[in-house]
């Protein structure tokens, strides 16, 4: 991971009509395959490199099949596809999944632990590298089930965050919902937004039901972390007991995107979307915006953008990766991405005219 970019990167594209993957050792000219799962969606990847290997795992929708989760060790050049479903409810539920909105590898000290996020609310855990997953039953039968909504988007388990420090502490989000978190390993979860505001509901605030957008932790101290809201941007310093609003110097509230520095306790990235009437950047003028003091201060980032852009910014069509300096990617509903060396001082376009970019993923893979 060297500072003059030699090491090799992958960037996951996923969009409304397939997946496209891209290889470079410099950041700044990636070659593609692709399509891959042509004329699916592809709502999510994981990359998963804690065991020596890379594997990508793709939440795949079709619209004749349905959903499901396929992984590849060799880059794409194969895939697998589980023949009963990676992802099944069982019958009791009565439910059906209709799409997989996050797929998560755990820490490096829990090999083969990946986590999933699914349509209607669920979270999912495998214990085999993403090949079969088991449904988390303490959310699904929790009691506030029935009052969860869906956003706009969809019903949507959009956020899985495990501790790295405490393999008992796991946080999710939902739109709409807001954010849980379970401290006895998903047996119970309880809502943990006080403070988030709710624009669509009455005062006072409610205990849950807030349409939190993206969630991201701390890399440094596990206890913060960083929420981007349907209007609102928060910091929270206790493990999501409380929240704090961090939006002044952004142009805007709305968004959907939320980064955290993989390595830099503070630092986190935003894209910026004016709402609700319009949904477009700000005044035309898409640009990431960088705190690297915890939300105190905020830097904006547009350096290669195309100005005007009205496109916006998907919650998981951003992403960094490991090197050094961090990568930023992030890519458009009218299906350019861009891909910054230097996080974020200034972007390149990585790829150009693909469908709608739904989930971005990026890893150090050589």
């Amino acid at each position: 991971m060297a500072s003059n970019g030699a090491a090799h990167i992958l960037l996951a594209v996923g969009t409304k009509k397939g997946l496209w993957l891209g290889t470079s050792t410099d950041r700044a000219e990636f070659t593609f395959t692709g399509p891959h799962f042509l004329m699916n969606e592809i709502p999510s990847i994981g990359i998963d490199t804690r065991d020596g290997r890379t594997r990508i795992m793709v939440g795949v929708r079709s619209e004749h099949w349905g959903p499901t989760v396929a992984h590849s060790d060799d880059l794409g050049a194969t895939w697998t596809e589980p023949e009963d479903g990676a992802i099944t409810f069982p019958p009791d539920t009565g439910a059906a999944l209709e799409r997989i909105w996050q797929i998560h590898p755990d820490t490096a000290q829990r090999p083969g632990v990946v986590w999933a996020g699914c349509e209607p609310i669920s979270v999912w855990k495998s214990t085999d590298g993403g090949e079969h997953f088991e449904l988390n039953r303490g959310l699904w039968d929790h009691p506030h089930r029935a009052e969860w909504g869906a956003g706009a988007g969809g019903a949507a388990a959009h956020t899985v965050l495990p501790s790295p420090v405490d393999e008992d502490t796991i946080h999710i989000a939902m739109s709409t919902g807001g954010v849980y978190r379970s401290t006895d390993g998903g047996t119970s979860w309880q809502p943990r937004n006080h403070g988030i505001g709710a624009t669509f509901l009455p005062d006072p605030l409610p205990e849950f039901g807030q349409c939190v957008h993206k969630v991201a932790r701390d890399a440094v101290l596990p206890e913060r972390l960083f929420a981007q809201n349907h209007h609102g941007v928060y910091r929270s310093e206790d493990n999501a007991d409380t929240w704090t609003s961090i939006a002044e110097g952004l142009p805007a509230d709305f968004g959907f995107v939320m980064l955290a520095h993989p390595r830099r306790s503070g630092t986190a990235w935003v894209v910026p979307i004016k709402a609700d009437s319009e949904r477009i950047p700000p005044d035309g003028h898409l640009a990431v915006h960088r705190t690297d003091d915890a939300g105190e201060s905020w830097t904006r980032l547009d350096g290669g953008l195309p100005d005007p852009d009205y496109n916006v910014v998907l919650r998981d069509a951003a992403a960094l990766d490991t090197a050094e300096p961090v990568g930023v990617y992030f890519g458009t509903r009218g299906g350019s991405v861009y891909a910054s060396a230097d996080e974020g001082a200034s972007f390149a376009e990585a790829i150009s005219h693909l469908p709608d970019v739904l989930c971005v993923r990026a890893a150090v893979v050589g």
